[in-house]
């Protein structure tokens, strides 16, 4: 409105010049007016930036105290010092964050070789019959994602603050008349794996600050979506360990639908992930 105003008394003044004076003079007065015109314009859009600006730096604030409060209360700085063993699917997993993070990952093969593989600080060895083998870069890379994929869901949200997430807060909702703030999670190139580019999403509950569910988007084979409804919480010294329903609905399902679909009972369940035997290895030491 205010700029619609000051255009309009603009025009008017220059109608006025240009039927009173002589030309060179109605040239340098429209070149003046206009100047003025672009200056209040430009302002308005600077202060129009610096609000989005501000509208953002305030949104991003706010998701992180969202996701710093779930952190807290899925473990919070326990976290840093944790040693945990569980068992996921016949293969036993540990991990360790002392002097950065140390994931391991033992099975048995069909010929009962004992497979261990071992990720400190991101690099990855395996060892087969105790005896160190090499891999190929590409099963460096596979196995490293397929440890790194199991650590990282069954301590969730431990790793919402690391340096490759971008965290967004996109609302509000109700799920199974509970309200939750919503997170949409991407990550960076630099420290994002090789599926940098999957979109992930949180709802937190407002309450209890849980992760009660989430979703995610991936493009590898074909694409898919996933969406998790978390079940059986216990807190082991401490630490929230759940377990999930795995559910799939339609590839392009954008993830804010989820969770009305799944009220309504329009997705399929595809699996279930669940840790099982979960020890802390902290406990066992000073036992020991």
């Amino acid at each position: 409105m205010v700029k619609f105003e000051k255009s309009g008394l603009i025009i008017s003044t220059l109608i006025f010049i240009i039927q009173n004076m002589n030309k060179h003079l109605i040239i340098a007065a429209a070149i003046l007016l206009l100047a003025v015109g672009c200056k209040d314009f430009q302002k308005n859009d600077k202060n129009a930036s610096q609000i989005e600006k501000s509208a953002q730096e305030l949104n991003d604030e706010i998701t992180h105290s969202i996701v710093n409060e779930a952190i807290k209360m899925h473990g919070g700085k326990l976290y840093d010092s944790a040693h945990y063993q569980f068992t996921f699917r016949d293969k036993v997993y540990s991990f360790e964050n002392k002097n950065g993070y140390t994931y391991k990952v033992s099975s048995k093969d069909s010929l009962g070789n004992k497979i261990v593989d071992i990720m400190q600080n991101g690099q990855l060895a395996r060892m087969v019959n105790n005896e160190l083998v090499e891999l190929s870069e590409k099963d460096i890379a596979k196995y490293t994602e397929a440890l790194n994929s199991v650590i990282y869901f069954a301590t969730l949200p431990h790793k919402l603050n690391d340096k490759a997430v971008q965290k967004t807060g996109v609302g509000e909702t109700t799920i199974k008349g509970e309200d939750y703030d919503i997170v949409r999670v991407t990550f960076g190139k630099v420290g994002g794996g090789k599926d940098f580019d999957d979109v992930f999403m949180y709802w937190i509950n407002k309450k209890s600050h849980y992760i009660n569910y989430l979703a995610y988007s991936y493009s590898v084979n074909e694409g898919g979506v996933r969406f998790r409804s978390a079940y059986n919480p216990r807190t082991i010294d401490g630490i929230r360990f759940q377990d999930y329903i795995n559910w799939e609905a339609p590839v392009g399902t954008p993830l804010k639908e989820l969770p009305a679909m799944f009220e309504k009972g329009q997705l399929k369940e595809l699996s279930r992930i669940e840790t099982k035997d979960i020890q802390n290895l902290n406990a066992i030491d000073v036992v020991e």
